[in-house]
């Protein structure tokens, strides 16, 4: 739901400045989503969806906080443990808020002739499936780095 930071490549392919812009990239768009889905122009100005929308807003902003904090943090220091952890956090996030779109699909697309429930409905499953292979990446990601990490016997 919110937006990843940096690249998804190993953190240490790039350099600590290269990350820590990407992290305030990071920063920046999600602190404008947070601004533009609760303030201006917010979600209602979208035809499509309805007042049931109210019923996942907080799950949103939920998953764009803890992407903002987490670009923040990684700013400071971004080691590779941190960073999966991070990234398992925010993909779960993004499953919660995923799983609660599919549930309440407050989305009303009117007299379309083309079937955009159905595609929706397909488009929050794909999320929702990579989200689950994000959370087993970054599971393994930090098994390495704290393996990594671990004094040797």
């Amino acid at each position: 739901m919110a937006v990843t930071t940096a690249p998804h490549s190993s953190p240490r392919s790039s350099t600590v400045g290269q990350r820590r812009f990407g992290y305030a990239v990071g920063v920046l768009v999600n602190a404008v989503m947070l601004y533009a889905v609760n303030i201006w122009p917010r979600w209602d100005i979208l035809p499509f969806l309805t007042e049931d929308t109210r019923q996942v807003i907080p799950w949103v902003n939920a998953s764009i906080l803890l992407s903002l904090v987490a670009s923040v943090v990684y700013m400071m220091s971004d080691p590779a443990w941190l960073k999966a952890l991070g990234d398992i956090a925010t993909a779960a996030i993004a499953v919660v808020v995923l799983v609660r779109f599919w549930q309440v699909f407050p989305f009303d697309f009117g007299d379309a002739t083309f079937d955009w429930a159905l595609l929706t409905r397909i488009v929050l499953g794909v999320g929702i499936a990579g989200s689950a292979i994000g959370i087993l990446a970054g599971v393994v990601r930090l098994a390495r780095a704290v393996g990594a990490n671990a004094p040797s016997r």
